[in-house]
């Protein structure tokens, strides 16, 4: 049996066209010119006296309709038989026959959108009467959503009018049907009863992943719609091997949320907070997503499988089959799917599997990872795969041998900073001005520029502006301090909630009985706990809280829900919202029980970095210089890198222990390898400024590893330091600085760095400003346009006679690239997509201009 959410789509545009302008008048003479819309009913060709169709012509019609879709499947998958099959095809030819009868206007139908159009259709056509089965109506229904659609996209080609007024619409239209030809090549023959489950599960998980969650504001936890909420950040991806002279793979950029466009297994790792959890839930979403106009056409028709490590990785426990996938998350349809649904998804290549946070699972559980990873990706070729980690948990080209490729999740541009503070002060509904004065604060200080690098530490800093009225704290220590207050005491109190749920806890009570539950879980490198286990190490601690007399279970509700830090992803389960959180709490108990040579033994493990880092910052002097010292002269790179970011975490430091950090750190500088300079930069941070060399003291290739450090620090000092680079003749440089833009204030940039560069350079833009202030330069040679872009906005802002290379992310779903001809002096484009579902880019481009489309996971600069 096969379902018809295949065979609907089956019936490819090039057939349903021809059919569906059968069934409306040719346009006369200036009917393109119309100034008005009209009613459909008017246009339909067996009615009045336009008829040139009769109404057994509709009959035909749909018939052809059937019989197309019915001849895809072969027929020994075909879901209804003979009479069946005439009965859809009466009931189909019934709706299309109201085309006479609705009132609906054209620009109307345009935008109610297929799925709403098809039920406007249908709306006064029983279907009883025809006494089809589950599987025929299915068949109906997907033959009349493919027809309406079709229908839409013929109504926005009858007239200018409709065309000019309709243009999203339209854009949307033409997505669609390049959707429904994606779905003829990716749908596979299934049953009805995995469509009507996968229908079900596509629900789950847009409830599930569709929202986030705003912590801090005096009303409580407030719901953040995904769409809203979610920031496009971009991935590092190593440019494809084979550039000659290149000893380094350079980093280019690509829009995150594409990462599985080019390939189809990628490892992204991102510090905490970085959104790597966001994107995976965006991801998630909009796969499991019914419309298709999205542009991200690797998506369509797929099936996303959402796999947090830390709850399917459990101890002595082996990792899960697909069969057990959603069992596993606690899926709550998990008891509804289909028998061998998962594996029939994924062998049809429809898989979408997102394995989030390979660093929360015991290092001794990792290797078991990735031998289940390894075994999963040959025995189901073909999905797409996204398994994200942070920086260090493991070794570089740790997926390398099982084919995926490495990408890093970009800190926060600045124009990224200042897109997402505004959107959370709008879901908030907090005043314009309140996140103008936050983001005014940010760009003017050094400390809060550093601190606001990731969407967690940004939403942190609203929420704290917010809550204290401008006032915020200056190094990451009291940002944490400031939140839990916030979290733990405050919101409470002003809001008048004394106890709640029968025990109120206080502040300084909290934090203790929380800082216990995290170093256990850093202690034995877990990531949540057994509610038991929790309710033991409460009730361990409550004589010494003099709460000997409250029971553990009344004090760990409170806890759980009063708290703002802990939940309970799953029955019988507990872990903290956020891990930056656990690692901020264990850190202080850590220097409480003076475990610093357990911390120092472990500085090895990424796990460790941030709990390090924080026990640093809570430690008094005499402690953190022995600290520093057993870091510094611990013999390993890691161990004087982060003795050199610990610098920036404590209070005070005895200038001999300075000196000794400092001179660590000197035998990484310069760095050696891109890689390294990354490394360096996220360790030192303003520290390694002042110990790179200048412009005068290096060779080219040496200074294009200075230039890149620098970049990564990413600070006002770090510009400061990059404008003695700018006049520096090494490719390599000008290429670093002229790819750099968009890490700093843009206009500021561009005055102090870009006005001073060659323009062959690629420069990325991403909004109309961008443009604007490339114009106020005088132009530039070669534009990298990052994501969606409108037509106008390039040829109107790009100065044309000076563009001789252009790179596009995708071509435009509508103009395609005819519209290069207003660049007089364009030599090559480069288009970023995949070539194999818009097979027509190149003839699109006017005669003389050379194009570039890439294999998916290379990118091909032109050279100027």
């Amino acid at each position: 049996m096969v379902d018809v959410t295949a065979l609907g789509a089956r019936v490819a545009s090039s057939a349903v066209a021809p059919l569906v302008r059968r069934l409306f008048v040719r346009d006369g003479p200036g009917a393109g010119l119309v100034d008005r819309p009209v009613r459909i009913s008017a246009l339909v060709s067996f009615r009045s006296e336009k008829r040139s169709v009769t109404p057994r012509d509709v009959d035909r019609i749909a018939a052809e309709l059937v019989r197309r879709a019915l001849a895809s499947a072969g027929p020994r998958e075909r879901p209804v038989d003979a009479t069946e099959a005439t009965a859809v095809k009466e009931a189909l030819a019934h709706t299309l026959a109201r085309l006479g009868e609705i009132t609906v206007e054209d620009y109307e139908a345009v935008g109610l959108g297929p799925d709403r159009f098809a039920r406007e259709l249908r709306a006064n056509v029983p279907l009883s009467p025809y006494g089809l089965s589950g599987d025929g109506v299915l068949l109906y229904e997907r033959l009349l959503h493919t027809a309406s659609l079709h229908i839409l996209n013929f109504l926005t080609q009858r007239s200018t009018y409709v065309a000019r007024r309709q243009t999203v619409q339209t854009q949307q239209l033409a997505r669609l049907v390049q959707a429904v030809d994606v779905l003829l090549e990716r749908l596979p023959s299934q049953s009805a009863e995995d469509a009507g489950f996968e229908e079900r599960y596509a629900d789950h998980i847009a409830d599930r992943y569709g929202t986030l969650t705003i912590y801090g504001l005096d009303a409580g936890t407030r719901e953040w719609p995904l769409d809203t909420a979610y920031l496009s950040l971009e991935a590092t991806r190593p440019q494809a091997a084979g550039r000659a002279g290149r000893r380094d793979a350079e980093y280019l950029t690509v829009a995150a949320e594409q990462v599985l466009a080019g390939q189809d297994q990628v490892f992204l790792r991102g510090v905490a907070g970085s959104g790597k959890t966001t994107l995976v839930q965006w991801l998630a979403v909009t796969a499991a997503g019914r419309a298709y106009d999205h542009g991200l056409t690797h998506l369509i028709g797929r099936v996303p499988f959402v796999l947090p490590m830390r709850r399917i990785v459990r101890p002595g426990a082996e990792l899960p089959f697909p069969g057990d996938f959603l069992r596993a998350v606690g899926c709550p349809v998990a008891g509804e799917q289909p028998p061998g649904w998962v594996e029939r998804v994924l062998r049809a290549r429809r898989g979408v599997l997102l394995v989030d946070g390979i660093d929360e699972i015991a290092g001794e559980r990792r290797a078991a990872a990735r031998r289940w990873l390894r075994e999963l990706v040959r025995a189901f070729p073909g999905n797409l795969w996204l398994v994200t980690s942070r920086p260090s948990a493991v070794p570089e080209d740790w997926l390398a041998a099982e084919g995926f490729g490495e990408r890093v999740l970009a800190r926060m541009s600045q124009d990224d900073i200042a897109t997402f503070v505004r959107r959370w002060h709008r879901a908030a509904g907090v005043e314009e001005s309140v996140g103008e004065s936050l983001l005014a604060s940010v760009r003017g200080t050094s400390e809060l520029n550093q601190l606001a690098t990731n969407p967690l530490m940004c939403g942190m800093l609203c929420a704290l502006h917010r809550d204290r009225r401008g006032f915020l704290p200056q190094d990451r220590r009291s940002l944490y301090e400031a939140a839990l207050t916030m979290l733990l005491e405050r919101r409470d109190r002003e809001r008048e909630l004394h106890g709640p749920d029968g025990v109120r806890l206080a502040y300084a009570t909290q934090v203790q009985l929380l800082q216990k539950l995290a170093w256990w879980l850093i202690r034995n490198g877990r990531q949540e706990m057994d509610r038991a286990e929790a309710l033991q190490i409460t009730g361990r601690a409550l004589p010494a809280l003099n709460l000997a007399d409250t029971g553990d279970e009344e004090v760990y509700r409170a806890l759980l829900l009063r708290s703002g830090l802990l939940r309970e992803p799953a029955e019988g389960r507990v872990d903290f919202l956020h891990r930056t959180f656990r690692d901020y709490l264990g850190a202080r108990l850590a220097v409480q029980e003076m475990d610093f040579d357990l911390l120092v033994n472990h500085a090895e493990l990424d796990d460790w970095e941030d709990v390090i880092l924080l026990a640093l910052a809570h430690a008094r002097p005499r402690e953190a210089e022995y600290v520093l010292r057993r870091l510094a002269d611990s013999g390993h790179a890691r161990g004087t890198l982060l003795a050199a970011a610990g610098l920036r975490y404590v209070a005070e430091a005895e200038p001999g222990t300075r000196k000794r950090v400092e001179d660590g750190l000197r035998t990484h500088i310069p760095p050696a390898t891109f890689d390294a300079a990354k490394e360096l930069a996220h360790a030192g941070g303003d520290l390694v400024l002042g110990l790179l060399p200048g412009p005068e003291e290096v060779d080219p290739r040496t200074a294009a590893l200075v230039v890149h450090t620098a970049v990564g620090v990413g600070s006002e000092a770090a510009l400061r330091f990059l404008c003695r680079f700018r006049d520096h003749h090494g490719s390599g440089v000008q290429q670093s600085l002229a790819g750099a833009w968009h890490l700093f204030d843009r206009d500021r940039y561009a005055r102090e760095i870009l006005a001073h560069l060659p323009r062959q350079w690629a420069v990325g833009v991403s909004t109309a400003d961008d443009l604007r202030t490339l114009r106020s330069l005088g132009g530039w040679e070669h534009v990298h346009v990052r994501g969606a872009y409108r037509v106008d906005d390039l040829t109107d802002l790009i100065v044309a006679e000076r563009l001789a290379h252009l790179t596009l992310d995708f071509a435009h779903p509508v103009e395609g690239l005819a519209w290069l001809s207003a660049f007089p002096g364009l030599r090559s484009v480069t288009v970023l997509t995949d070539t194999d579902t818009d097979p027509a880019v190149a003839r699109q481009v006017p005669d003389g201009v050379k194009v570039q489309l890439p294999a998916p996971d290379s990118f091909s600069r032109p050279q100027g």
